[in-house]
């Protein structure tokens, strides 16, 4: 069983900062990516950024680049999304995602959190 627990949302004012956590648990063999992606209401989900496991590689959608940082503690197996500069239009439910086996033998399989709410409102 593979569980990711999203945390650390809440109500910010624009320019204020936001740091959200992604814990994984459960059965992991190896891990391949983390994501994090937005989904603000009435719009479909948006791809934010990506911590590839192995290397450390990131990547970062157009709209978040040099405000959002990903970042990753190995040892916990979580992930972490640092927000700065927040603007209104960052208002969206925040979730994240991992590409994992579980085991040697195991395909790569997407799991996703229950997502965090964040707002960004004066």
């Amino acid at each position: 069983q593979v569980q990711l627990v999203e945390s650390g949302g809440g109500l910010v004012q624009p320019g204020g900062s936001l740091r959200l956590s992604c814990a994984l648990s459960g059965s992991i063999f190896s891990i391949d990516t983390m994501d994090w992606f937005r989904q603000a209401p009435g719009k479909e989900r948006e791809f934010v950024a990506r911590f590839i496991w192995s290397g450390g590689s990131t990547y970062y959608a157009g709209s978040v680049k040099g405000r959002f940082t990903i970042s990753r503690d190995n040892a916990k197996n979580t992930a972490y999304l640092q927000m700065s500069g927040l603007k209104p239009e960052d208002t969206a439910v925040y979730y994240c995602n991992a590409r994992l086996k579980k085991s040697l033998s195991d395909r790569f399989d997407t799991y996703w959190g229950q997502g965090t709410q964040v707002t960004v409102s004066s």
